[in-house]
């Protein structure tokens, strides 16, 4: 089974107070099914300061990007700019590449 979204590919939130967002994949975390978007699903922490080592943490409440499960997103195809389901093919060099599903161009 191929991986259907890449770090760098516009996503559209399908689920979730999110829904319809979109933005740019951060990070994929594929043990745990998870993908990390930019401007999607925001959270707060409060931070302590930490001097561990020789770094420090700058303290207060920190805003960042939190995890989002791998099926609340939709892969947006760049070609027909909509939300599409990802198939895959076979070049005739031997290499796998994502196609939508939509209007059947490559998504790599």
């Amino acid at each position: 089974m191929g991986i259907r979204v890449k770090k760098g590919d516009t996503v559209e939130v399908i689920a979730g107070d999110d829904r319809g967002e979109r933005g740019q994949v951060l990070r994929v975390l594929p043990k745990d099914k998870w993908v990390v978007v930019s401007g999607v699903n925001l959270v707060k922490k409060h931070q302590r300061p930490i001097r561990a080592g020789r770094g420090r943490v700058q303290p207060g409440i920190i805003q960042f990007e939190a995890p989002i499960d791998l099926s609340n997103v939709m892969p947006v195809c760049p070609h027909c700019k909509e939300p599409t389901r990802v198939g895959f093919e076979r070049l005739e060099d031997g290499r796998k590449v994502r196609i939508c599903k939509r209007c059947g161009q490559s998504l790599d």
